[in-house]
């Protein structure tokens, strides 16, 4: 078991390590193409650490034939992702203000208010849509495919208003800043090629470490004899969603609570319309009694978020409690149903 542990850790190291080289190279491209801060945590950032587990899904997607398709690949595979990072991730946030209270001065997490509430209003929509329509017949083949197409469509049209907000943002401060120079600029001369390849080699690290990470944990499982259904609903999920808790963790510890709640935000729009789209497309897309309590309590604690952005005011860890307490509810019910 020491070789197991020992493996969760260097796994570990290499995605914090990754992750901190990913906010730095992030943090340039944004400044350098002079974006808000809106875009470069909820589009670039999100969407780049969302990666690794989003690729899990895909390729069991593509990879298999339909009937195979039916058997693993269904709606919680894909609407799982959306869950941690609204209930767990957001925990952490709230735990993390507590941990870099000194370093912050105590002040509560304020992200800019427009793009914590476009966030969350595009992913309330687009998440519910997917979640409702798993209650629809397959043979609905037709209404499926709309739906699809909706789903599709409603995330480049919540890229393009975050591009299109982001000029006034800028002029009313929210540009995005670098907190230090970018690590290859202290090796070869600043350019926006070495950006990007700064950029390309965090990701590549955040996939090796994630990956690596979710075997090891198999393998822990293995040795500690957990069981199956409590590491594909319970362990996995957690640790593929490391990249985004590490990053805002990162910037929370900074005082970049846009950026913060940014990455969060947009992996969850991200992960709540395009990645369905692609299941009820292509899968069965139908629903059980552990999919249906994540789905429900992915929506009520997106909808506590809304209610914090229409709110406007600083939010404190224990406004956070609430998603920590969504999380906490499913861990109950998933382990009686494991009885």
């Amino acid at each position: 078991m020491a070789y197991e542990l020992l493996t969760l850790a260097f796994y570990l190291v290499v995605i914090v390590a990754a992750s901190e080289i990913f906010t730095n190279a992030v943090e340039t491209l944004g400044a350098r193409l002079k974006f808000s801060e809106g875009v470069t945590g909820s589009l670039f950032a999100a969407v780049g650490t969302a990666l690794p587990e989003t690729m899990v899904p895909l390729v069991a997607i593509f990879a298999g034939n339909s009937a195979k398709m039916s058997e693993e690949v269904g709606v919680g595979a894909i609407m799982g992702a959306p869950f941690m990072l609204s209930t767990l991730a957001m925990f952490l946030i709230g735990v993390g203000l507590l941990v870099f209270k000194g370093s912050r001065g105590g002040a509560p997490f304020t992200p800019e208010k427009t793009g914590f509430k476009r966030d969350m209003e595009f992913f309330l929509f687009a998440f519910t849509f997917s979640f409702l329509v798993a209650f629809t017949p397959y043979e609905y083949r037709l209404l499926r495919m709309f739906v699809s197409l909706v789903l599709v469509l409603t995330y480049f049209y919540y890229v393009m208003e975050t591009i299109k907000a982001s000029a006034s943002l800028v002029g009313e401060g929210h540009s995005t800043e670098e907190s230090k120079p970018l690590y290859l600029s202290r090796i070869f001369t600043e350019h926006l090629f070495w950006v990007l390849v700064q950029l390309l080699v965090a990701l590549g690290l955040i996939v090796i470490g994630a990956k690596g990470f979710v075997h090891g944990v198999e393998r822990l499982a293995e040795v500690v004899g957990i069981p199956v259904i409590a590491l594909s609903l319970l362990i996995v999920p957690v640790a593929t969603e490391l990249p985004e808790k590490i990053n805002s963790l990162l910037w929370t510890r900074n005082g970049k609570d846009t950026l913060a709640a940014g990455n969060i935000t947009g992996a969850m729009v991200f992960q709540g319309s395009l990645l369905p789209a692609i299941g009820i497309f292509l899968t069965p897309w139908t629903i059980n009694l552990t999919v249906l309590a994540s789905g429900l309590l992915t929506i009520v604690a997106g909808a506590w978020l809304y209610y914090l952005a229409l709110r406007g005011k600083g939010i404190t860890t224990r406004l956070l409690m609430v998603n920590g307490l969504c999380y906490l509810t499913f861990l109950v019910i998933a382990f009686y149903m494991m009885l």
